[in-house]
């Protein structure tokens, strides 16, 4: 009896790791096969209701990489992730990969407020359109769910659309170590947190051959 017991718990944790595996794979086969493929020129949009910015469009970002997120603060999946996305900005954003946070908020402030609060300050936009009730960038990006993110090359094209962010981050992980990112081009923040990171190392590496 306890034999047979112990064979139907196997069985049991079985099917369940095999369905979290399936589940974990085919997230992607679900929500994101509809997602513009490796290749596709991504839609221009400007960005709306972003009073640090005017007349600012996702072209003018060429010759960078971009991750798109598009989220809405009022998503539990959204909330969940967003941790995550923001180590990401943390780590890419100051090696010059632009993020934009495309939001499907229809209240400004809530919006806004979410932002804030939770310290997002990579550049963001909002229709502030009830989602698939007029928006259009949805539309574009063939956006069915969310979060999705998008990463885009520097002219402009698809390299990757999903709905796990994980994937993002290994594909950026795999461009920093083949030397596509390799910091931020220009001026701007992202240099001069690079610069004082180098001054910073070079601080430690004279008091060290004090």
């Amino acid at each position: 009896m306890k034999k047979m017991l112990w064979t139907v718990i196997m069985l049991m944790a079985s099917v369940l790791t095999i369905g979290a595996q399936e589940t974990a794979e085919d997230v992607d086969a679900k929500y994101a096969a509809n997602l513009l493929k490796p290749g596709t020129e991504a839609p221009d949009f400007t960005i709306q209701n972003n009073d640090s910015v005017k007349d600012v469009k996702l072209s003018d970002f060429r010759g960078k990489y971009v991750v798109l997120d598009f989220w809405a603060s009022w998503c539990p999946d959204c909330r969940k992730d967003m941790p995550e996305v923001k180590a990401l900005y943390e780590q890419f954003g100051k090696k010059g990969v632009q993020f934009i946070g495309i939001s499907f908020d229809t209240d400004k402030a809530a919006w806004s407020n979410y932002i804030a609060k939770n310290g997002l300050s990579w550049l963001h936009t909002s229709e502030l359109v009830k989602w698939k009730k007029g928006t259009k960038i949805d539309q574009a990006y063939q956006v069915q769910w969310i979060p999705t993110y998008y990463l885009l090359d520097p002219e402009g094209k698809v390299v990757l659309g999903t709905v796990q962010h994980e994937k993002i981050g290994t594909k950026l992980a795999e461009l920093k170590e083949q030397g596509k990112i390799a910091g931020c081009k220009g001026t701007g923040s992202c240099c001069g947190e690079e610069k004082k990171e180098a001054q910073d190392k070079q601080k430690a590496c004279c008091a060290d051959k004090k």
